[in-house]
């Protein structure tokens, strides 16, 4: 990804506190803890009176919550004491979501198919579970929104704290800001589909545009390809590298430019696996080369004969103008790769063709 979002704490990460919770002190001690009763979560006292209003209440929201935590103790009470140290290890590592990105050998993750293997019935409860965690018919009820907040506010106080505007997964894509009354959808980095036990961990959830999220990413998983685990950028890095982005041209009319005739080099190669896993899962060199070949690239070039006619400004000054904004604001105005796709066409001779035109009787 082109930059790192800054994490902002909420109120909202409660709820993965009382996920937590629900899974340590109440699921795994299942076996040999008699009966699924109110008693389990004295120790959370606001839980337990979540817990106590959707047992008493009538919503349905409610009962999925409190009917999911009842049945999925049922299913762990009969689990031996090594089955449960894995499912403790595997939640651990699912919700360390740094170092699942950083693909650190101690951190063993679990897919849904990992669980299926061992045991379908809670794999499938599981699912059903964690899936649900993110749904507006819970996280609306009013004894919810009481302890945890609105995941409205939350994205308000993030817009606050990411104010470029943009979307960090492409550069591309706008992303609705604090002077909007809508958002956008958060995106499940390791994807919900695929991963048990971190659907309402906020470490996993980032705002992404809607092609991001919708059309290109989908269900795709950072963390896995066909050959295995590989690396990932952590949307919430501190001290995030800036990509570096190469365009060869292998035509220099840009009239008839194909996506054939264009040329992506990324960099730094510190980042390589991470670069390679962020481009197959955004579908990265497709958009990019796609922007190279509709009128937006066009109108980049136009612009420096504008400038030409109007100021006899030169392509090359021109572009180093471009670089400085590139400089302060790379992802505005799409300057990461107008400065690429510009010093592409330098190379390729359409500067000097440019300049002669200019020179023409």
């Amino acid at each position: 990804m082109l930059f790192a979002y800054t994490y902002v704490p909420h109120a909202m990460e409660k709820m993965q506190e009382f996920i937590d919770f629900i899974f340590f002190e109440v699921w795994c001690t299942a076996p040999g803890n008699g009966d699924f009763r109110l008693e389990l979560f004295t120790a959370n006292a606001e839980l337990k009176e979540l817990m106590e209003v959707f047992y008493y209440g009538d919503t349905q929201g409610g009962d999925f919550f409190y009917g999911h935590v009842e049945r999925i103790y049922g299913l762990f009470a009969p689990l031996t004491p090594a089955q449960i140290d894995q499912l403790r290890q595997w939640y651990q590592a699912n919700n360390d979501i740094e170092k699942v990105c950083a693909n650190d050998p101690e951190v063993h993750i679990a897919r849904y198919t990992d669980i299926t293997a061992i045991h379908p019935d809670l794999s499938e409860k599981l699912a059903s579970f964690f899936k649900g965690l993110y749904s507006q018919q819970l996280l609306d009820l009013a004894a919810l929104r009481e302890k945890i907040g609105q995941i409205d506010e939350h994205y308000q106080a993030f817009m606050q704290a990411n104010t470029t505007g943009k979307c960090p997964f492409c550069g591309l894509g706008d992303i609705k800001g604090v002077h909007h009354t809508k958002r956008e959808a958060y995106d499940h980095y390791l994807p919900k589909a695929l991963y048990p036990f971190n659907s309402i961990n906020f470490r996993n959830l980032a705002p992404a545009c809607h092609e991001c999220n919708s059309t290109y990413k989908l269900s795709k998983d950072p963390a896995h390809n066909a050959a295995g685990r590989r690396k990932a950028f952590y949307p919430y890095t501190v001290g995030a590298h800036g990509i570096e982005i190469t365009i060869d041209l292998n035509a220099p009319d840009i009239d008839r430019l194909t996506l054939a005739d264009i040329q992506l080099t990324f960099g730094p190669a510190t980042v390589h696996e991470e670069i390679e896993t962020w481009k197959e899962v955004y579908g990265i060199d497709e958009r990019y080369k796609a922007k190279c070949c509709d009128g937006d690239a066009k109108d980049w070039l136009e612009q420096l004969r504008i400038l030409r006619d109007a100021h006899g400004i030169t392509p090359d000054t021109s572009l180093a103008t471009v670089q400085q904004q590139t400089a302060k604001a790379p992802v505005a105005n799409s300057n990461f790769l107008k400065q690429a796709f510009l010093e592409g066409c330098q190379r390729v001779g359409l500067f000097d063709a440019i300049a002669k035109e200019g020179a023409a009787p």
